[in-house]
This record gives C-alpha cells, sequence and structure tokens, in this order.
C-alpha cells in the first residue's frame, strides 16, 4: 500500500508541478476527461462489445413487450423478469474493465482529494487531533503521550476513551508544516499539521487499514502499528465556480468522467 502510494504521489507531484496547486481549476477539469477517455479505450479493448449491444438490445425488446402487451398480467411479469436477467448478463460484460478501472481511478481521484479538497487551517484555529488505538495491541490510552512542536499549543487536556479513543484540543499559533509527535512504549509515529501558507497538499489521515490508499498525503502507518489511525480535520478549500471538499472533488471526477466517456464514445467505437 505504501509503496503504491510513494510511487502515485511521485508521478502527480511531478505532473501537478507546472500548473502550482493555486490553478485548481485546470486539473479538476483535465484529469476527469482524460479518465474518461481512458475508460472509453479499455472497454473498447476489454469489454464484449457485440454481447453488450445484443443485451441492449434484448432489454429494449422487452420494453416494448411489457408497453405492447400492458394489459396482460402473465406476459408483463415474464418480460420483467427477462429484463432482470439480461440486465444481469450486461452487467456482467461489464465486469472485467470495472475492474481494471478501479485501481488507477481511485488513485487519480486520492491525489486531485489530496491536493485541492482541503486547504491548510488558518493560525489560530483550534482543532481536534484524534488517534485511535489498535484494540489487537492492548495498548491503553494512557500509554500515549503527545510531543508538541514550537508553533502549536495544547488548548485542553486530553480525552480518553475507554474503547481506544484520545482527542487532544490543539491550537495553530504559527504558520508551517508543524509535525507532531506520538510515543507509546517504544514506537514513535509522526503526524503533519498544515497551518497557513499557500495552497498545498493536505495530509489529513494516516491509517493502517485499506483506506490508506485514499490518504496519499502522508505514509500509511505500519500494519503492526499499536495506533489503528490519526487524523486532523480541515477546512474545505474554496474552489469558487467549483464544489469543495471530498465529495465536491469526488463529484467533479465522476460526473465530468461520465460527461467526457458518453460525449465521446460514438467517436471511438464503444458501445457502453
Amino acid at each position: 500500500m505504501q509503496t503504491w502510494n510513494d510511487l502515485s504521489s511521485a508521478l502527480f507531484d511531478l505532473l501537478l508541478a507546472p500548473f502550482g496547486h493555486g490553478a485548481a481549476w485546470f486539473d479538476l477539469l483535465l484529469w476527469p476527461l482524460l479518465a474518461g477517455v481512458l475508460a472509453l479505450v479499455v472497454y473498447k479493448h476489454l469489454s464484449n462489445q457485440k454481447g453488450i449491444e445484443r443485451a441492449k438490445r434484448r432489454i429494449a425488446g422487452h420494453l416494448y413487450e411489457i408497453r405492447l402487451f400492458r394489459h396482460d398480467p402473465l406476459v408483463v411479469l415474464a418480460s420483467t423478469g427477462k429484463i432482470f436477467f439480461r440486465n444481469g448478463i450486461y452487467l456482467g460484460h461489464n465486469l472485467v474493465p470495472l475492474a481494471v478501472l478501479l485501481v488507477p481511478m481511485l488513485a487519480v481521484l486520492a491525489q486531485l482529494e489530496a491536493n485541492y479538497a482541503f486547504d491548510p487551517v488558518p493560525v489560530g484555529s483550534v482543532d481536534l487531533l484524534e488517534v485511535r488505538l489498535d484494540p489487537k495491541a492492548g495498548v491503553s490510552p494512557r500509554e500515549v503521550r503527545l510531543e508538541l512542536p514550537e508553533g502549536v499549543a495544547l488548548d485542553a487536556p486530553p480525552v480518553r476513551t475507554a474503547d481506544g479513543e484520545i482527542f487532544w484540543r490543539l491550537r495553530a499559533e504559527a504558520p508551517g508544516d508543524h509535525v507532531l509527535s506520538l510515543r507509546l512504549g517504544s514506537e514513535t509515529l509522526t503526524k503533519t499539521w498544515a497551518v497557513g501558507g499557500d495552497h498545498r497538499k493536505v495530509p489529513v489521515k494516516r491509517t493502517k487499514r485499506w483506506e490508506a490508499f485514499l490518504y496519499p498525503g502522508e505514509p500509511a502507518l505500519s500494519p503492526g502499528s499499536a495506533v489503528d489511525s490519526i487524523a486532523l480535520a480541515y477546512p474545505e478549500r474554496d474552489l469558487r465556480f467549483l464544489p469543495g471538499g471530498e465529495l465536491g472533488i469526488l463529484a467533479i471526477f465522476f460526473g465530468l468522467s461520465l460527461v467526457a466517456g458518453f460525449a465521446l464514445k460514438n467517436r471511438f467505437g464503444v458501445t457502453l
């Protein structure tokens, strides 16, 4: 997982560098369009195009049967069952290209969200650092200690729960990418807090679970770590005429990808 994040981050840091993080609109329009074109190429070569076309024709025929014989319940019921059956076949013809596209699509989406979904917190902000312990590690929340760098202050004593969660309320006193250190036994972990300054990639979460794939801003936690996740909240970036935040980037990416795919499918000779 970490190797994949390192490779994708290195690639996208290079590709995004010529335009900087200020020109979010360019990457948020370009990459979804490229993703739509990639999807068409994959569909053309890996999907059963003849099978998809045949399934669509037969579904349309069964729909026509329902309309034509709508007064005959048995015919309507039989045609409806056939539609479900043909729809299953149609979906089956799409499984291979969908499986191939899943990883690159998620990789691009994760990088776009890491770079453009959030902004660094303003100086003077007060936010929570949330740490979740792995219940299998057998570590008590009271064993975890937090060390703060200059420019970050503890705003209130930590809150520790019986189910292994710890919350520290922190205050950002100076701009910079501040490195927070967590110590529990012989293990030391760090979490970066981006405060003030220009737009940049924001490190939202570190985790050792599969979703580390979706948070390439920092290294994933080691599978053997006693900590399950470390997270900080960030404000959504204002993208002006585009929706911001994780859901906004998600909507832009898949919305424009679908628009590009349907707009160009005839030019590529692809049946969807």
